[in-house]
């Protein structure tokens, strides 16, 4: 099966729990448990919550693009924003790494990311934004289980 898709949203913080059904419904066809279906929704998560924190330093006004493709049981997940950018990108993903500790945030976002994907890729230009590329092949479907 080979199948996928394209959005984009304003960079509002409810737009987060829209990207991860959206996202959600889209796997549905490949049959995943409710485990992997609640990792993927939690990356999206992450992933569209740091494009609004970060990217847009949270403002509302800008957009958030995302894609998702789904080959066999492969799938690759795109957030992009085209916000402030990452300077660093290899001390961004560092755990307990934030850049807004006033925001109380964990700084766990990339590694629960990497937790829970097969692969992840961040492509980022200071003043440009930041593109995260996440990819996992799912297992054999449920239904051959049973």
């Amino acid at each position: 099966m080979s199948n996928h898709m394209q959005i984009s949203f304003k960079s509002k913080s409810e737009n987060e729990a829209f990207a991860r059904v959206v996202v959600a419904s889209f796997l549905a066809p490949i049959d995943p448990t409710l485990e992997e279906i609640q990792e993927i929704k939690t990356v999206v998560s992450e992933a569209v919550t740091n494009a609004i924190i970060h990217g847009y330093d949270q403002s509302d006004e800008f957009d958030i693009y995302l894609s998702c493709e789904i080959n066999d049981r492969h799938i690759k997940i795109v957030i992009e924003d085209l916000g402030v950018g990452i300077e660093n990108v290899e001390q961004a993903t560092e755990p307990l790494y934030t850049s807004k500790p006033e925001l109380e945030r964990s700084g766990m976002g990339f590694t629960i990311m990497e937790n829970f994907m097969d692969h992840v890729s961040i492509e980022s230009a200071v003043g440009h934004g930041t593109k995260v590329i996440l990819e996992k092949t799912f297992q054999t479907s449920r239904s051959l289980h049973h």
